[in-house]
């Protein structure tokens, strides 16, 4: 059965209810957040949101599975055929870009993962695992043919992690202890030599 195409209104109203959710859930997380706020937020009543998604749960799983897809491609994008270091490098730059563009979606995913996963559990043990099994080999053989330092393909991924989420998950914090301007001033650099330091042979 062929989907029905959306009027611009219901376009418009998915997205208003999108950013809304997004703000809410990564302010309160699932928890704390509320159909009601959510639907202020979107400039909507309750009754109006209600038509477009059963529930919160409904909103929360359709919010997380694009955060997922967007989070995991600068992974996928690692070239067996590219120059290790850059390769490597350039993952790191990416993944600190997504903390700087998107510190909703990132700390959304943290809440999630903070709860134990009940909704993306699966996909950490199954998607997200087989594709660091993946890529986690690749750098390891990098590493065994003496292109980069003998590291741990699979400590390495985690350590991009730490280093770059934080930025957007403890946002307060790091705002915090560096002050007024922008928070991430310089961090490029810093992570960059940081990585090069640990992988160049």
């Amino acid at each position: 059965m062929q989907a029905v195409p959306q009027s611009r209104i219901q376009r418009r109203n998915r997205a208003a209810i999108s950013e809304a959710a997004l703000d809410v859930f990564s302010r309160q997380g699932f928890r704390g957040a509320t159909l009601d706020e959510i639907a202020s937020e979107a400039g909507l009543s309750k009754p109006n949101l209600l038509y477009y998604y059963k529930s919160k749960e409904a909103i929360y799983q359709q919010l997380l599975t694009g955060v997922l897809s967007t989070w995991l491609d600068p992974l996928r994008d690692l070239d067996p055929q590219g120059d290790p270091v850059e390769q490597i490098l350039n993952y790191v730059r990416r993944k600190l870009d997504l903390s700087r563009e998107m510190p909703r979606e990132s700390r959304l995913f943290a809440n999630e993962v903070l709860r134990g996963a009940p909704l993306v559990g699966d996909h950490l043990n199954g998607e997200l695992r087989a594709l660091v099994d993946e890529k986690a080999a690749l750098i390891e053989a990098w590493a065994a043919d003496g292109r980069i330092a003998a590291v741990s393909g699979r400590h390495l991924i985690i350590s991009v992690w730490a280093e770059t989420q934080h930025y957007a998950d403890f946002d307060v914090q790091v705002r915090a202890v560096m002050g007024s301007g922008d928070p991430m001033a310089g961090a490029a650099q810093h992570l960059e030599r940081l990585f090069r330091r640990l992988i160049e042979v």
